[in-house]
């Protein structure tokens, strides 16, 4: 890296030169597994890849400080997302640095430094996912891990022209992320287009064991090919003039995609909006740090402390009262889906300075939570991208907003904005096609009727190998060419026999849509706890359908026929 990119404050740490070497012993073994680069690259989607990891989300070995030393452990063990990266074969390059416990949009609250923008060293990068997101945007990386909770991920992706996915809460697990709403944390990717971050998804995505807010659904793949888009009546700005243009002129854009602009009245967003730092869901941060705050109290950054001791003004009864009018919100709000398919907003209403930062910290933290402090707390996922520069050459970015586990159909959207005519250049070139694992249990089986819908679209067979005991198959009445209908069960389950192929990420669109409902894409674990996306059938389906798990599979079942 240049001189001045390492003179960034980006890394609270990085590997010792043992955790290095170990990590690079283990890519020669990968490598070594298989004949060809090809297989091992099928086998191991991200192998040799380098990538961060926000210091408040553990790797095994390594301090996690949330950028306050005196707070810092050492886990034995990887937060869930980071071992599903590592098992995909990705390097972990280190620790980046944050607002400290996370608290802040504005990525100055740490005594690590004060990371910048990639475009203007005068210009704050955006928190708390600071160092995450600089890492990325300068090179260092090529893709990081954040978190995002109040929109963590999204603005500092907005102020470094990177793509920022905030997923659906619970669809990453945030076993091993230290909270700091637990109730509404999310664990955000950083990337550089679009397609990278689908691919993060469908590895990191899935049922996480030590994350009691687990909640992984599968919603629907892809949205209608012209969607009604909800925007601001009177969108807010701040600042940067040029803000207000490049919306406009990113509505244009959406209009020549053939999409609908839909003007709607966002005060009862924003009202949930302020209910975020306003109102007791401060106290969950509190939660977590409130031995350390008592007993010293000096370890924190100044204005990370004013935040989280505002906890203490508070009662059970505040909570439950903002809790009850929470729920009120999000029934009424549920009515905003008839009129649109999605929102676009403004991924922050400005871009500030340091020197602005300084003069009033709150007042523009709180700026910038204009668009994202209400995703959250109504249980919806977001898709921030980049939309132009202003004239000052300053990056310009727009966030989507969609219902609960609509991830994969938003990504959709996302991919036809980038690929749309002036969309923003692709930094990264993947070395190769990324792909997608799909385990298949029936007819598209090797030497099977539907094997050839996986074959012309140039997937490839990775292994034959079994699920977890944990699975009934059943045998699809009716269906032509038969089909077996998958099911996990919580108990009584059996091992089925399946192949994992490969699907190339660009071909994926159209294999889905050849899938007939009941069945449909979901969390398949294997055998040795890998998870993968698989077919799996709607339990209404299996009524009366014959339990054929004692075959073992599909072809066992059919030779017994």
């Amino acid at each position: 890296m240049s001189q001045a990119e390492s003179a960034r404050p980006v890394w609270i740490s990085l590997p010792t030169p043992r955790q290095w070497q170990q990590q690079l012993d283990l890519l020669g073994q990968r490598l070594a597994e298989a004949p060809t680069p090809a297989q091992s690259l099928a086998r191991y989607p991200l192998l040799g890849v380098p990538f961060a990891v926000k210091d408040n989300i553990d790797v095994a070995g390594v301090p996690t400080t949330a950028a306050c030393p005196a707070f810092a452990y050492t886990p034995t063990q990887s937060a869930t997302v980071v071992q599903k990266l590592l098992d995909a074969g990705a390097l972990w390059l280190g620790k980046t640095n944050l607002d400290q416990f996370a608290t802040g949009l504005v990525g100055t609250r740490s005594p690590y430094g004060r990371p910048a923008s990639v475009f203007d060293s005068q210009r704050i990068s955006g928190g708390s996912s600071s160092g995450s997101a600089v890492a990325v945007a300068s090179g260092q990386v090529a893709f990081a891990l954040g978190t995002d909770t109040a929109g963590s991920g999204r603005v500092p992706a907005g102020f470094n022209g990177l793509v920022g996915l905030k997923p659906t809460p619970g669809r990453i697990g945030t076993g091993g992320v230290l909270p700091a709403c637990r109730s509404l944390d999310c664990v955000s990717l950083l990337a550089h287009d679009v397609d990278d971050a689908a691919l993060l998804l469908a590895l990191v995505e899935g049922p996480d064991a030590n994350d009691p807010y687990s909640d992984f659904r599968v919603g629907p793949r892809t949205f209608a090919e012209r969607v009604r888009i909800g925007v601001p009546r009177a969108p807010r700005f701040e600042g940067d003039a040029g803000y207000q243009s490049l919306f406009v002129a990113a509505q244009q854009r959406a209009r020549s995609l053939g999409h609908r602009i839909v003007e709607i009245d966002f005060d009862p967003l924003y009202e949930v909006a302020a209910l975020l730092y306003e109102g007791p869901w401060v106290a969950e941060r509190h939660s977590t740090v409130k031995d350390l705050l008592a007993a010293q109290p000096e370890s924190f950054d100044p204005t990370v402390r004013r935040v989280i001791e505002g906890a203490r003004r508070f009662s059970a009864t505040d909570t439950f009262e903002a809790m009850h009018r929470l729920r009120a919100m999000q029934q009424s709000l549920r009515g905003l889906w008839e009129q649109v398919d999605t929102l676009m907003v403004p991924t922050a209403p400005g871009h500030p300075t340091f020197a602005q930062v300084d003069a009033d910290p709150l007042g523009v933290n709180a700026l910038l939570g204009t668009y994202t402090n209400f995703v959250n707390l109504l249980g919806w996922c977001a898709l921030a991208l980049p939309a132009g520069r202003t004239s000052a050459g300053l990056p310009f970015g727009v966030t989507f907003i969609a219902p609960a586990a609509h991830d994969v159909a938003l990504l959709g959207l996302g991919r036809r904005w980038q690929d749309a005519p002036n969309a923003a250049t692709t930094l990264l070139t993947p070395a190769t096609t990324p792909t997608l694992p799909i385990a298949v249990v029936g007819a598209h089986l090797s030497g099977l009727p539907l094997n050839g819908q996986l074959r012309e679209r140039g997937a490839t067979l990775r292994e034959s190998t079994h699920t977890a005991a944990r699975y009934r198959l059943y045998a699809l009445p009716g269906t032509t060419p038969p089909k077996p209908g998958l099911q996990r069960c919580a108990e009584g389950g059996a091992a089925i026999e399946l192949e994992v192929w490969d699907m190339p990420m660009a071909a994926l669109g159209s294999f889905l849509a050849l899938i007939p409902a009941p069945l449909g894409l979901g969390s398949v674990e294997l055998s040795d706890g890998r998870q993968v996306h698989g077919f799996l059938c709607e339990a209404h389906a299996l009524a009366g359908a014959r339990d054929i798990s004692s075959f073992g599979g599909w072809r066992a079942y059919l030779a017994s026929l």
